[in-house]
């Protein structure tokens, strides 16, 4: 009887050790289990369109060279949290675009704007949308119409890309590494027609290329999220296209058939891809930053908790006094954009009898797992990518072009130097003037304010 109890016992305990451990074994699943989905959605033009970005264009679009693309990820956490990123391959959204956007989208799927992420590429190769940079391009008012249709269109199908990743959510496994990769170049260091084969280049630049990794509990890649600092303009032509960034998702969904592969820009607005000017230098630079992206996938990476944090915030931006009015009126006499600005600035002073101050600029922090993903909007210059990862680490992410494209966002430093990013390129997107000192200061301040609430 004795040995029948030990024996009892000793099976009781090895139960209880297989139970204890399949339930730790089931904990430590459920730590690292998310729910993805994804959504996917052609924005090619149907028509002859204006394309965004180069005030010397023309013309409107003649044809493509690849489809341009929309593309959704919703992230759910193991306590139901949800984050929303759309990826587009267009020069970037305006407030109001982005505002009726995201509302739309929270009184549909109840996501406010902390969890929402409206990201553009920032291709020069894709369509003018909404009535943003309005001065930069000589269209007639049927060109804007044709803008003015594509616009509602644009957001229709924004918002029907919330209901394919819904209907597509499944478990999901989640990885972060950044990996490097060197044709960024500091335009403002380095000057494009002296540029040679031994060249010295000059920065300051930031090689990271965040990659995000999704994969099923099996093991089977389901999406990629990568980004890179650098402005797509490879190309010029009339033709649209996604330029590098296009090309890069293009090369890895090749790579991996049934991924989605979504491109964010960083904090590029002072780099440009160099040399270009040709559709196979931008294939060229697409396959490189998918053969990073690729190295990475195929490497070891961190995996992250099913932990999601979502944070943003809107602050003022001042803005300095604006020119004299009678600078004004002899920029107004040229024939370029900077003449249909000024115009643009005198109307308004006489019909509103005054000009803007500040400006609301979004920034926004995601935490999934431990990674660290900082969000501006504006064309960021790199010297903030720079500034947070001193702060936060090299492994963190930042993302600018996000939810907002209102202008240049230069660093304190740009702003003294002058030059196009820091003192005239407001006038692009019709600013009254360049942006005060404080800009650099409070955007940084408010970024490690949203960390740490």
């Amino acid at each position: 009887m004795k040995k029948i109890i030990i024996r009892i016992g000793l099976q009781l305990f090895f139960l209880s050790f297989f139970i204890l451990q399949l339930q730790a074994v089931n904990d430590n699943e459920e730590k690292y289990t998310w729910k993805i989905g994804t959504g996917r959605t052609v924005i090619t033009p149907n028509e002859p369109t204006w394309m965004a970005g180069y005030s010397s264009r023309t013309s409107p679009s003649e044809g493509k060279l690849h489809d341009l693309w929309a593309k959704a990820l919703l992230l759910e956490d193991a306590r139901g949290n949800r984050s929303l990123l759309i990826t587009m391959d267009i020069l970037g959204v305006s407030k109001d675009f982005s505002d009726e956007v995201r509302n739309l989208i929270n009184r549909k799927y109840n996501l406010n704007n902390s969890q929402i992420i409206l990201s553009s590429s920032h291709t020069h190769s894709g369509p003018v949308i909404s009535r943003a940079l309005q001065y930069i391009y000589p269209m007639t008012e049927q060109d804007w119409k044709v803008v003015d249709k594509y616009t509602e269109q644009l957001k229709e199908k924004l918002v029907e890309l919330v209901d394919q990743a819904i209907k597509n959510l499944q478990p999901a496994h989640i990885y972060t590494q950044n990996g490097i990769t060197r044709f960024q170049v500091n335009r403002r260091n380095n000057r494009e027609n002296s540029i040679t084969p031994t060249t010295e280049l000059k920065g300051p630049n930031d090689y990271a290329v965040p990659v995000i990794k999704i994969e099923s509990p099996d093991k089977q890649l389901l999406a990629v999220v990568f980004g890179y600092a650098c402005h797509p303009t490879t190309l010029s032509i009339n033709m649209f296209s996604g330029d590098y960034a296009g090309f890069a998702q293009l090369e890895l969904e090749k790579r991996y058939p049934g991924v989605t592969a979504m491109f964010f820009q960083g904090a590029g607005a002072d780099q440009n891809p160099l040399p270009r000017r040709t559709v196979p230098l931008a294939i060229q630079y697409g396959k490189q930053l998918a053969a990073t992206v690729e190295r990475v996938l195929s490497e070891e990476m961190p995996q992250q908790e099913s932990n999601l944090i979502t944070r943003y915030s809107e602050i003022d931006l001042l803005i300095d006094d604006p020119l004299p009015t009678e600078e004004l009126q002899v920029i107004a006499k040229g024939s370029d954009y900077q003449a249909r600005w000024a115009n643009g600035i005198i109307s308004e002073l006489k019909t509103k009898g005054h000009l803007i101050k500040s400006y609301p600029f979004p920034v926004g922090y995601w935490q999934i797992g431990q990674q660290k993903l900082f969000i501006l909007g504006g064309e960021s210059v790199i010297a903030y990518s720079v500034k947070l990862k001193q702060t936060y680490g090299e492994q963190i992410f930042v993302m600018s072009y996000a939810n907002d494209v209102m202008g240049y966002i230069p660093s304190e430093v740009i702003l003294e130097e002058g030059g196009y990013e820091g003192d005239t390129s407001q006038r692009v997107y019709g600013l009254p003037s360049k942006w005060s000192k404080s800009v650099e200061s409070k955007i940084i301040s408010e970024l490690k304010n949203i960390t740490t609430k």
